[in-house]
């Protein structure tokens, strides 16, 4: 639902900029997928294999694309665009917007350190744990039981969602979005082995910068460095449950699916995209423009763009080929077989001599 207020048809038109048609009284109060919309909600039809519901929708008013001829139904208003998706996708953004004004405000249980700066236009939600020397920039948020450690620096409309941890030093650029449960900074998994197998861990003293319009997903782990930084680059999409080891850099525009998993000091290209349950081995490289399909391990480092699957990974049509050959052993054993009984009824033997 909308949390704001409620729109006319007219006005998602206007913002849209759509050409409305149909019963256009509705006052719009809420969003949903076009199969389950209910009366008084927004949807709208981007794939054609979606076309079939709308005859059935319950929807008050449906975003269409200009390719598509709708009939004129009683109770319902279609807001004709180019790109439908495209166009509710910015209606979302305007209502993100909308949401979040005027959140200034800092709630009576949140613990705040010395020496902190945070902007008057920042939110600080309940039970909150602000280390000291903290730096919280305009329009921040941060929900409920965020902790941050001593020294972390937000960067402008930066949200951090309940339960997120930062450790010291942590620093986070502009427009970025950590969801719920992440732990930015944790120490990264540096141990030396003794002699007698045990271990002895290694201090862990460096921290962890993300660039601006970054985006981690909820539960997901970023180690510190062991000396310097771990670096998550402008522009990175990070999913769930993914996990960053120490002094990891992660080129610019990257994205990574849920439980990714990168061992300490790789160093990942520009643009490139991990699918899920992806693993890179610890101190790889790997090239601008690398593409892993899901499951892939690597294990050396990728000198040459492209698309990669397997573990260890081999070139997607040669990875291909391998698994087509593999699921075709059986049958190539059942033939052997059938060929070896011909061989020794042939012979008059039981079995082949060596």
């Amino acid at each position: 639902m909308f949390q704001t207020k409620q729109f006319s048809c007219e006005e998602i038109a206007r913002i849209i900029n759509g050409k409305l048609i149909g019963s256009i009284d509705h006052k719009i109060t809420g969003l949903n997928r076009i199969e389950f919309a209910q009366k008084g909600e927004l949807t709208f039809l981007a794939n054609p294999k979606y076309e079939k519901y709308l005859k059935t929708t319950n929807a008050s008013c449906i975003i269409v694309p200009e390719t598509i001829s709708v009939k004129l139904a009683d109770k319902k208003a279609f807001i004709i665009v180019g790109d439908p998706y495209n166009e509710f996708v910015k209606l979302l953004k305007i209502l993100e917007s909308e949401k979040d004004k005027n959140l200034n405000y800092v709630h009576p249980t949140a613990i705040i350190g010395n020496d902190c700066q945070i902007a008057p236009t920042a939110f600080i939600g309940p039970y909150c744990i602000i280390g000291n020397g903290c730096v919280i920039s305009d329009n921040c948020r941060l929900h409920s039981r965020v902790t941050l450690y001593d020294n972390v620096i937000m960067g402008d409309s930066t949200v951090l969602f309940a339960n997120v941890v930062c450790f010291d030093n942590t620093i986070i650029g502009k427009n970025c979005f950590i969801h719920a449960g992440a732990v930015i900074g944790d120490d990264g998994f540096g141990y030396t082995e003794r002699k007698d197998g045990s271990y002895e861990k290694i201090p862990q003293m460096g921290n962890v910068v993300i660039g601006d319009n970054v985006e981690i997903g909820t539960n997901t782990t970023i180690d510190r460095a062991m000396i310097g930084s771990t670096i998550i680059e402008n522009g990175v999409i990070i999913d769930n449950l993914v996990q960053i080891g120490h002094n990891v850099v992660v080129g610019e525009n990257t994205a990574m699916a849920a439980q990714v998993g990168v061992a300490g000091s790789c160093r990942i290209g520009k643009r490139n995209r991990f699918g899920g349950q992806s693993g890179l081995a610890g101190h790889l490289d790997t090239v601008d423009d690398v593409i892993l399909i899901a499951q892939s391990g690597v294990a050396k480092s990728v000198t040459e763009k492209g698309v990669y699957f397997g573990t260890p990974i081999k070139e997607r049509i040669k990875a291909f080929k391998i698994e087509t050959a593999l699921q075709q052993i059986p049958d190539v054993f059942k033939e052997f077989y059938k060929l070896k009984k011909i061989v020794l009824e042939k012979l008059k033997l039981k079995e082949i001599p060596e």
